[in-house]
């Protein structure tokens, strides 16, 4: 019964032993390349919400990929900044009252009534 034990002992630590090393040349797990953004946020139009829900980074080892991050943050902060701007250009022109630009004057028409049944 020793001896059984003993060359089980043995069997197991060499296929271990095996295992580890890799049993020669041959690669026990191919390299993957790594995942890449493949659904990038539009270029050519702005961002809109199914464009934001439908956005998947790739995932690493430690995480996200920080360049993937930062681009797409980067571009919502700019389309964010911009649509602010815009909203603030069309709140003052709001509130400057009945006085403001027209489309008699050329400027842009902020209510759908004016210039109808003119």
């Amino acid at each position: 019964m020793f001896w059984f034990l003993l060359i089980a002992m043995v069997v197991v630590v060499a296929a271990v032993t095996l295992a580890v090393i890799g049993g020669g040349d041959s690669e026990l797990l191919p390299e993957v390349a790594p995942e890449q953004l493949v659904d990038p946020l539009p270029a050519a139009r702005p961002v809109d919400r199914d464009d934001v829900e439908a956005l998947r980074l790739p995932v690493t080892v430690r995480g996200y990929r920080m360049a993937d991050v930062d681009d797409a943050l980067g571009r919502l902060g700019a389309e964010l900044a911009e649509r602010d701007a815009r909203i603030a250009e069309l709140e003052a022109a709001l509130a400057a009252g009945p006085g403001r630009p027209g489309p008699e004057s050329g400027g842009p028409s902020l209510r759908k009534d004016e210039g109808e049944g003119r």
